[in-house]
């Protein structure tokens, strides 16, 4: 079974910095991608960032310029580092791990974190 425990969330103001992990249970070599996606009550969850295997990396546009997703590989950790950070980007942040597979009608499986609630408030 795949864990994927996220931590770091909390409080900042306006135009401040957190720096988000997502710690898995097992080698980030087995997962195909992982990723950040966030979601407020009453939308749909969003993407924010993911990085694959090969380190490509692909961000939301409001994230570009501001986010930047990273992996330590011996640490089995992914990191979302948020700076510049604005009110509309408080939400509940959800880490990703996605793992190809032909064994799945949709292609491949999925896992997410528990989530962490980040709040951009003055």
């Amino acid at each position: 079974q795949v864990r994927l425990v996220e931590s770091g969330g909390g409080l900042v103001p306006p135009g401040g910095s957190l720096r988000l992990s997502c710690a898995t249970s097992r080698s980030i070599f087995s997962f195909d991608s992982m990723g950040w996606y966030r979601q407020v009550p009453g939308k749909l969850r969003e993407l924010v960032a993911t990085i694959t295997s090969g380190d490509s990396t692909n961000y939301a546009d409001s994230a570009k310029g501001r986010f930047t997703i990273s992996r330590d590989n011996a640490k089995k950790t992914v990191y979302l580092q948020m700076d510049s950070l604005r009110p509309e980007d408080t939400a509940v942040y959800y880490c990703n791990a996605m793992i190809r597979t032909v064994a799945t009608a949709k292609g491949y499986l999925e896992y997410w974190g528990q989530g962490t609630l980040v709040t951009v408030s003055s």
